[in-house]
């Protein structure tokens, strides 16, 4: 059974630092690209950051890059989202996603809420 578990999320004040943590089982964690992205009220599903499957090479939105850092654990089948220098405007719900190519697999957490306000 497939499961994506994220946790690490909270109320911080801005400035602040998070660091999330996802937690997958159920399939080959090692080759999957992994993905962070977040949903706003009443805004899309936004992609956040992404690394691959050895880990080496990572891609992030350009309104988190140098604040974010996603890095992956594939021995502990978990993928992190070090979050830095955090704004309101990263107030969100922040997903997970697991995806391959080849075959097609996608699959997604249940979500964590970051808010940040003072």
């Amino acid at each position: 059974q497939v499961q994506l578990v994220e946790s690490g999320g909270g109320l911080v004040q801005p400035g602040g630092s998070l660091r999330l943590s996802c937690a997958a089982s159920g399939f080959t964690f090692s080759s999957f690209v992994m993905r962070w992205y977040r949903q706003a009220p009443g805004k899309e599903r936004e992609l956040v950051a992404v690394i691959i499957n050895a880990g080496g090479t990572t891609n992030y939105a350009p309104s988190v890059k140098g604040r974010f850092t996603i890095s992956r654990d594939n021995a502990k089948s978990t993928v992190y989202l070090q979050m830095n220098s955090l704004k309101p405007e990263d107030t969100a719900v922040y997903y997970c996603n697991a995806i391959r190519y080849i075959p097609s697999s996608d699959y997604w957490g249940q979500g964590t809420q970051v808010t940040v306000s003072s």
